[in-house]
């Protein structure tokens, strides 16, 4: 429920269609809108709607992490949790890019993960949630 609440915190809620802070169109707690949404301008939609659309979002994020670090045996949660929340920001393929920061956790260095994280372009995007998940990534033992 902490890993839920972070994101929405984070994320921020919207009704209406938005732009991100990369310009893409965007609704709810951070759906990135696709071709497949049927989402329109302008348009308030029910809170419920967009809450149900966050949990499908949110297990698509807990299924990429899995891709990426599933293999790493006894990895920290809250470390998990990180990466679940970057991949619901990013993408799979934008948190596999964070090679550096997969390899220390498949050594389970979680100090350098940190590193890793705070060493990215993300960083520069998104610095406070960014400081915030590499916090949690460094405390994890």
């Amino acid at each position: 429920m902490m890993l839920e609440k972070r994101i929405m915190d984070h994320e921020g809620f919207r009704k209406k269609i938005y732009k991100d802070s990369l310009g893409k169109q965007t609704i709810g707690y951070g759906h990135l809108i696709t071709e497949n949404d049927n989402f329109e301008e302008g348009i308030e939609y029910k809170k419920s709607d967009l809450l149900d659309l966050f949990y499908k979002d949110l297990e698509k994020a807990r299924e990429g992490a899995n891709q990426l670090v599933g293999h790493i045996t006894e990895l920290h949660i809250e470390a998990k949790n990180c990466i679940i929340e970057m991949v619901f920001q990013l993408g799979t393929q934008g948190v596999r890019n964070f090679k550096k920061m997969i390899l220390a956790l498949e050594e389970k260095d979680y100090f350098e993960a940190h590193v890793q994280m705070l060493d990215s372009r993300w960083a520069k995007q998104t610095p406070q949630r960014c400081i915030d998940l590499s916090e949690i990534m460094k405390k994890c033992v």
